[in-house]
């Protein structure tokens, strides 16, 4: 079950740290090399190489580069299953690495838990636009959760195993459930995150006829709060977390990075695609509750900051209906990134424990102009010498849903 009932909680609560972190984005093939080009302020998004923009109005997308399937996967695998399964297979080995549990017994009760927003698109595109044969591994090499089960089966981890989709807030909706695995006592270590690899046609003409993406052309494209900004900018990748119950971390002599202390999952209950900032705010603040938390201790926000007009806006509004005139650090991931739809939130709550242990505040990358009306406090260059105790990370998708996390410095 994935929700503890009250009396539950009370008797069984659990501390969640988080002990690896594995990644695959635009911007490395690795969390290490990703986490370098954040803070030396570099962008993972160019002009789509792999397939004919030129028709198109939306040129850009932050895609994976150089990255061999084969370093994790056999050839059958690499050929049979989508890139979303590589990138959240391969995130998932480097988290075990990070962990130090790939030959570790303890993993082979762990669960897995990853979201994806639109599992193996481009292999179905594909597929019906060669009109080739259907493979019988279409469907199963293309299902949302056989990210989960072929990261499970990988690691050995025969535990709890499960795909998420919640839109954009997926990432974050896995490490938040799987956090509640571990708090409730029904897993020890719980491997959690996002893979998505949607820069195919269809997703690009599909956010796009929304008007959902940006027209800007290059590395620039991406601008959260900017006031130039026109639309998100679409990219691939994944990032998976190891989770784990403190006293099992302790126990086993595990590095351990920081404490997750608060999760919220709420829906606005309004509309298809429009964000509500009173949802959004109310999913802040419900993280904050459950992290027994104000908004003054909170040092760093992470934002969902997708760099859409109306979605920045409203996040803005929702941030400072919660934290009024406090205006604690903020940045925007996807500046760098372009959104990467579920890796995203996996990956920027990654980026901040990293800021939390650095005392650094990630720039904001392209939004030199900030927008009046978005009054979050982003910078376009990298702030250091902090001190950062508390993160909040936003998540929010198509649905009206939010996610939210509370990280505490371990």
């Amino acid at each position: 079950m994935l929700f503890c009932e009250p009396d539950v909680i009370i008797s069984v609560m659990k501390r969640v740290v988080i002990t690896g972190m594995g990644a695959v984005t635009p911007l490395g093939n690795s969390f290490a090399e990703s986490w370098i080009a954040i803070k030396e302020g570099r962008s993972g998004i160019d002009v789509i190489k792999s397939f004919d923009v030129s028709k198109m109005p939306w040129k850009s997308a932050g895609q994976v580069k150089g990255f061999d399937p084969l370093i994790f996967l056999s050839r059958k695998e690499s050929l049979h299953l989508d890139p979303f399964i590589h990138f959240a297979a391969a995130a998932s080995l480097m988290a075990a690495d990070d962990a130090e549990l790939i030959n570790h017994d303890n993993r082979k009760s762990a669960g897995v838990v990853i979201g994806s927003s639109r599992g193996g698109i481009s292999s179905l595109e594909n597929t019906i636009a060669l009109r080739t044969r259907i493979s019988p591994y279409l469907m199963p090499a293309t299902t949302i959760s056989m990210a989960a089960s072929v990261s499970a089966y990988k690691l050995g981890a025969k535990g709890i195993c499960m795909g998420i989709s919640n839109a954009c807030s997926s990432g974050t909706n896995a490490v938040g459930e799987a956090a509640r695995l571990i708090r409730c006592g029904s897993a020890q270590i719980v491997f959690a995150g996002g893979s998505d690899a949607p820069v195919c046609p269809i997703c690009l003409k599909g956010y796009g006829s929304a008007k959902a993406l940006s027209k800007h052309s290059g590395n620039t494209a991406s601008r959260p709060f900017d006031k130039r900004r026109d639309g998100f900018v679409l990219a691939e990748g994944a990032c998976v977390l190891v989770l784990e119950e403190m006293e099992h971390a302790i126990n086993r002599n595990a590095g351990i990075y920081a404490e997750i202390i608060g999760y919220a999952n709420t829906t606005d209950s309004y509309h298809l695609t429009k964000p509500l900032a009173t949802g959004e705010s109310a999913g802040i603040q419900s993280a904050l509750a459950d992290a027994g938390k104000n908004p003054a201790e909170i040092d760093l926000i992470s934002c969902h900051g997708t760099s859409t007009p109306i979605g920045d806006a409203v996040e803005a509004e929702a941030i400072n209906s919660v934290f009024s005139k406090l205006y604690p650090a903020a940045c925007g991931i996807k500046s760098s990134t372009g959104h990467m739809l579920a890796a995203s939130g996996a990956f920027e709550t990654a980026c901040a424990v990293m800021s939390m242990i650095e005392g650094i505040v990630p720039a904001t990358i392209n939004s030199d102009r900030p927008d009046p009306d978005c009054r979050v406090n982003i910078s376009d260059r990298m702030r250091t010498g902090l001190t950062i105790n508390n993160a909040l990370i936003n998540s929010f998708g198509f649905g009206g849903v939010n996610a939210a996390l509370v990280l505490k410095k371990f």
